[in-house]
């Protein structure tokens, strides 16, 4: 004991040192490709299955975990949170009412059908759970092949397609066939022309769930475009139809199924029989259904009205027109409750997307929104039905707010004011929103917000940043000037930890640059990913900039591209790069460029129409010649190839393929339906007819994109790449 005082000083100062060091120490953890990828919890924490009960006094709902186990809760406008049902509740009701086991670490995805019971779909079987009693009962089955699958507006009902059919299933009703088609190549109750204008699903519920409007899709006219499964021995062919820019396109119709009369009538949209049917949307009554009907060209909309009963045509609202480039309906329409004669459409028509009110006789009442900003979404009805909430780009196009307006006009208020980018959902009541909020700095918080003044009624959730234990880099957003030196282009820059101003930095710019396409925002890290942050881990400054073409900020800034895609991009991309020359630590002699799909478009044309600005590129999925792209979307910003010949032969990469300096990676999935194979395929094919040496590798049997685990292996090729040649 007498011994040991005089070291109690010295373990002192050992001790005050040690802490002294934990900060640093803490922040020198480094990202593997694992994390960047599959490590969930180097996410900002979230609520999860949060959402709004319907018909209640403004309830919401959401997943938390408890003692290791998940359970539901439901909270007040009060602030009260109780319990719902635990994983372990709900596994023993639904076991009581036949269902299968529920996995102990996975808690099923719930449907508030009311306040008073949930909705649980387990091995193709919908089960309801009354939320007091907690006691399960089976509601009715469908088939275990359904596909598309959903749910009917009073929760009693699902629509789902197998194979080329569509069928309905309900109590006493179970696996009814809506439709019974034998050829393969008619398609019932699937998104039709390939997901464009807005399209998410092939079946649309009437209000009252007692019909179900749908797409008829005939692609028999439509070539078969082969696509190969090489897990079978021998390998087999799998044709898919695939319409490409110029040929021949799909008929699409919609039919009308009366569940009470079992019986279909076809809306008469009349010829040609090649046009676009979108933004299917019931009246209030059930009794009629509108269509925008897009014309091939897409320069010409008519918003129709059809008798929902016989499916005769009513009349033409209005009629929407661009002569010079292209009209892009996205959006169903919103009735005003209340008001059935009444509605909401949102257009572009005045340069940027905004909501106008219309009358059912097709009558403008007012437009509600404008300025040289775009509404990004519409949340609903607030104010007793007085007045619109939505989203926009108002504040800044790189911040999301929610704001309203009156429906009797006047000016808009801003709800949420604080910067950066919030996700709202609005209340049943239109009283209050669930506000999910980040910005560069801050990863995330959840909280409900009054509409009527904007104040935090209860803050549900602040999430530590899950990346204080790892070494980053400065992220930082920047404004630099387009090519035609007046529009703004934003960017964001990642330069590596401990930066050091005086060295030399290998420098890899990610893009993507086209439309609809939106990658830097005021939001957690300015809207990178982590692999950005690894790769500014390993000592790579990193950049990005959203080019003249790419999405959300009007129709000017997009349609700058029009007839001509690829070129205008690219000058906005130099410009960008123009900005990283003036940056004393970027290494010009080490710079790369690397993106996917329209991103590995704009690659390959930077590295071959721009020959040695970049040393090294990595194009995944690429484009090469848009007259093997798909119809609906090439056409609308490129007209036809018979149309623009020119446009198609300044684009084509083939035509450059002798002008590559520096080292090209193409990577292509074997089995992708989006851009098919033989878009680099072609590009090899030229490279060995004009001696050209480049990289090229496949993911077989992977689509469009590389997903799962094999993600991790795709990003490991690509940085590897980087690090071999930078």
């Amino acid at each position: 004991m007498l011994h040991s005082s005089p070291r109690r000083p010295l373990l002192s100062v050992l001790l005050v040192l040690l802490l002294a060091q934990l900060p640093a120490l803490a922040q020198q953890k480094r990202l593997t490709m694992e994390d960047a990828f599959l490590n969930r919890s180097l996410q900002p924490e979230n609520l999860r299955q949060l959402s709004w009960i319907p018909g209640s006094k403004d309830e919401y709902s959401y997943l938390r975990t408890v003692g290791g186990q998940d359970e539901i809760v439901r909270g007040t406008a009060g602030g009260q949170v109780t319990a719902v049902v635990s994983l372990g509740e709900l596994g023993q009701a639904l076991q009581a009412a036949g269902a299968p086991a529920v996995k102990a670490s996975a808690f099923p995805a719930v449907t508030w059908a009311n306040p008073q019971s949930l909705l649980v779909t387990r091995i193709n079987k919908v089960y309801r759970l009354d939320a007091a009693t907690k006691q399960a009962s089976v509601l009715f089955g469908y088939d275990q092949a359904a596909e598309n699958v959903e749910m009917d507006p009073t929760k009693t009902r699902v629509a789902f397609t197998k194979d080329q059919n569509l069928y309905i299933s309900a109590a006493g009703r179970e696996n009814e066939a809506v439709t019974t088609e034998t050829n393969p190549g008619i398609v019932n109750g699937q998104a039709a022309h390939r997901s464009e204008f807005g399209i998410t699903k092939g079946t649309f519920w009437s209000p009252g769930g007692g019909k179900l409007a749908y797409y008829r899709m005939d692609q028999t006219m439509v070539t078969d475009y082969p696509l190969v499964d090489v897990s079978a021995t021998p390998a087999q062919q799998k044709a898919i139809k695939y319409p490409m820019a110029g040929d021949k396109s799909h008929e699409v119709t919609v039919g009308v199924y009366d569940l009470a009369a079992r019986k279909t009538v076809f809306l008469q949209t009349g010829e040609p029989k090649e046009q676009y049917l979108t933004n299917i949307s019931w009246s209030p009554d059930e009794k009629s259904i509108y269509v925008a009907v897009l014309n091939r060209g897409q320069n010409h909309l008519k918003l129709n009205q059809y008798d929902a009963g016989t499916g005769a045509f009513v009349k033409t609202l209005f009629e929407e027109k661009d002569d010079k480039t292209f009209v892009e309906p996205l959006h169903e329409l919103k009735f005003v409750p209340g008001k059935p004669d009444q509605f909401l459409w949102r257009s572009q028509r005045d340069g940027y997307e905004h909501i106008y009110l219309y009358s059912t006789s097709g009558k403008l009442l007012r437009q509600l929104t404008k300025g040289p900003w775009q509404v990004t979404d519409v949340l609903g009805f607030a104010d007793n039905n007085r007045e619109i909430v939505f989203q926009s780009t108002a504040a800044s196009p790189m911040q999301r707010r929610v704001y309203a307006v009156k429906l009797s006009g006047g000016k808009m208020r801003d709800i949420t004011r604080e910067a950066g980018t919030h996700t709202a959902m609005l209340s049943p009541s239109g009283q209050r929103l669930l506000d999910v909020f980040s910005n560069a700095t801050t990863p995330r918080v959840i909280r409900t917000l009054s509409v009527a003044d904007g104040k935090t009624s209860q803050t549900l959730l602040t999430a530590l940043n899950p990346l204080t234990e790892y070494q980053l880099g400065e992220t930082k957003l920047v404004t630099i000037k387009a090519a035609d030196g007046s529009t703004d282009l934003y960017g964001r820059l990642i330069t590596p930890p401990n930066f050091d101003p005086a060295r030399k930095y290998p420098t890899v710019v990610y893009l993507y640059g086209g439309p609809h396409v939106q990658l830097v925002t005021d939001s957690w890290l300015g809207g990178s990913n982590l692999w950005m942050q690894l790769m500014a881990q390993k000592g790579y400054v990193v950049f990005t900039v959203d080019s003249r073409g790419s999405g959300n900020r009007g129709s000017a800034f997009e349609r700058a591209t029009f007839r001509q895609l690829g070129t205008q991009e690219m000058a906005d991309q130099l410009k960008g790069v123009d900005y990283l020359k003036t940056l004393p630590y970027v290494d010009q002699a080490r710079m790369g460029v690397h993106g996917w799909s329209f991103g590995g478009f704009m690659t390959t044309t930077l590295m071959t129409r721009s020959p040695g600005t970049f040393k090294v590129g990595v194009g995944g999925g690429p484009v090469i010649d848009w007259r093997l792209y798909e119809i609906m979307y090439t056409e609308r910003y490129m007209d036809t190839p018979q149309e623009n010949p020119e446009g198609y032969e300044k684009a084509n990469l083939l035509n450059y393929v002798d002008k590559l300096q520096g080292k090209l990676l193409l990577i292509h999935g074997t089995v992708d339906d989006v851009v098919v194979w033989q878009h680099s395929l072609n590009y090899l094919k030229t490279a060995v007819d004009k001696g050209v040496q480049l990289d090229y590798f496949v993911y077989p049997g992977h689509p469009h994109n590389v997903g799962g685990k094999d993600r991790v292996h795709l990003y490991n090729k690509i940085t590897q790449y980087f690090d071999e040649q930078l």
